[in-house]
């Protein structure tokens, strides 16, 4: 499977209910497939959650947005796309403005495409960019899923004002992921504060 060349040989139908799963050695990338899912789907909102992004996948995401293929885009980005990759968030604002970015503290890679009649899930290791090595990605039309994910993206552009968070001082970003899931998102890990038991030396856990 992995000497498929096209996006298209390599996911075949996409039907209802399907699961598929798939590796890809970098022949396509994220684009390729969201636009793979838009010709099964018909016109769809979606949302694309990503660590990265580069100038050419925005600019095809602009010309599926302009098209019709997709009827509302959106994007979770990580809070240091603004420092890593300036000009490439600057393209990201001028493509597609402000109100349909928010950024927080993430790593998750993941694509909803959603209409009346379906509920596509893509989860991937792949950013929204060229990746010349081993990824991996899982596609779904699952409701339940697509809701699970959408609700996240919702309470996150709810929480915080359009263009906002471009402007803030360094250090907020950890601050805000913080507010957004609550203060003690998962409670202390003493196996990660590098304490150590005083009676043996060893490190706790």
């Amino acid at each position: 499977m992995l000497a498929i060349a096209s996006c298209r040989d390599a996911v075949g139908t996409i039907s209802p209910g399907c699961e598929i799963f798939g590796l890809t050695k970098g022949q396509y990338s994220l684009i390729d497939l969201i636009e793979h899912v838009l010709q099964a789907t018909g016109p769809a909102d979606v949302v694309i959650s990503t660590w990265t992004a580069a100038g050419a996948d925005l600019d095809f995401a602009m010309r599926l947005l302009s098209n019709g293929s997709i009827t509302r885009c959106r994007f979770v980005v990580d809070f240091s796309f603004p420092r890593r990759q300036p000009e490439y968030c600057a393209l990201l604002r001028d493509r597609f403005g402000d109100d349909v970015i928010r950024l927080t503290e993430s790593h998750a890679k993941f694509v909803v495409v959603t209409n009346a009649d379906w509920s596509i899930c893509l989860r991937s290791s792949m950013n929204l960019n060229e990746n010349r090595r081993l990824e991996s990605w899982e596609l779904s039309d699952d409701p339940g899923m697509a809701a699970y994910l959408l609700d996240t993206v919702e309470s996150l552009f709810e929480k915080f004002e359009s263009g906002s968070q471009f402007t803030q001082a360094r250090g907020e970003d950890h601050r805000q992921f913080r507010n957004w899931f609550g203060d003690d998102i998962n409670g202390r890990d003493i196996r990660r504060a590098g304490w150590t038991c005083q009676k043996t030396g060893k490190p706790v856990g």
